[in-house]
């Protein structure tokens, strides 16, 4: 019960908020100002978030980045339907930046993974960096990036394709739905590759008590 409230502000802001504001205001002020309107309150409670953690790692900048995006694709106006296409285009922004770290020596899905690591566990940062040497864990962190970018790629391909063909309304109602279940689809299939990757068990082990008793 006490999740399920925790979660309603999320929820409301994401799902119910947008397509609220723009029924409110398309009469008034017009499809393309309601529509950005409609924006603003997930992207408020997106600045909320970031500003209750108080942490600047590669989750924050990556939702910074998002944000950021997001109001540009907004900001620039033109017809609704290609205000929806610009803004479902942002996540496709993000899985081509997962894709293009593969480049790099360590993959984005590998600083991610080690932020949060380091927000659940004092130890979690010298985990990351101490595995990190071994070939298949850098195996298995190419993949899930790799998995990641494909499907947040095909994520936006599909958005696009609904908000084309669906009308604003049925639009702004049903893809929160859509985009937080395929992301949903990413987490668990990320919970279950990493389960199986034995190179990944030191993160599940318990942390190391150090000489003298645990840190106050």
């Amino acid at each position: 019960m006490n999740s399920a409230l925790r979660l309603a502000p999320e929820l409301a802001a994401n799902f119910l908020a947008p397509y609220l504001v723009y029924e409110t205001l398309d009469n008034r002020l017009g499809d393309t100002n309601a529509l950005i309107a409609s924006a603003v309150p997930p992207l408020l409670w997106s600045g909320y978030e970031l500003v209750k953690t108080r942490r600047l790692d590669a989750v924050s900048c990556l939702v910074v980045a998002s944000i950021l995006l997001t109001v540009a694709a907004t900001a620039l106006g033109g017809p609704p339907k290609i205000i929806q296409i610009r803004d479902a285009l942002v996540t496709g922004a993000v899985g081509g930046l997962f894709l293009a770290s593969l480049l790099l020596k360590k993959p984005l899905i590998y600083y991610l993974a080690r932020a949060v690591s380091a927000r659940n566990t004092a130890q979690g940062a010298s985990r990351f960096e101490a595995m990190w040497i071994l070939p298949d864990v850098r195996r298995t962190f190419r993949v899930m990036t790799c998995v990641w970018g494909a499907g947040l790629i095909l994520q936006t391909a599909l958005l696009c394709l609904l908000a084309w063909v669906w009308s604003i309304e049925r639009y702004l109602l049903l893809s929160p739905f859509i985009g937080y279940g395929l992301f949903g689809l990413l987490m668990l299939w990320s919970v279950w590759y990493g389960a199986r990757r034995k190179a990944l068990s030191v993160l599940r082990a318990p942390a190391p008590v150090p000489p003298g008793g645990p840190t106050p």
